[in-house]
């Protein structure tokens, strides 16, 4: 009673193809994909900038020393 049949499954794709038409799900599925594409882009471009050492980690750092109060 759970599962579906392929009859059941031709109808819900009958029904898709008549609601989108034949050109739309192709043209949504290469939407899908540049958008795949552009978020592994992205993924890349925000590891190779993590990879380059960040201004604050090039400079120098100064230490303050400390000098004890010797009048006591």
């Amino acid at each position: 009673m759970g599962s579906l049949s392929i009859w059941h499954w031709l109808i819900v794709l009958a029904i898709a193809l008549l609601l989108f038409g034949r050109g739309k799900i192709p043209e949504l599925m290469g939407d899908v994909a540049k958008g795949i594409k552009s978020f592994k882009k992205g993924m890349n471009d925000d590891e190779d900038t993590s990879a380059q050492p960040t201004p604050a980690a090039t400079t120098t750092s100064r230490t303050v020393e400390h000098k004890a109060d010797e009048t006591k």
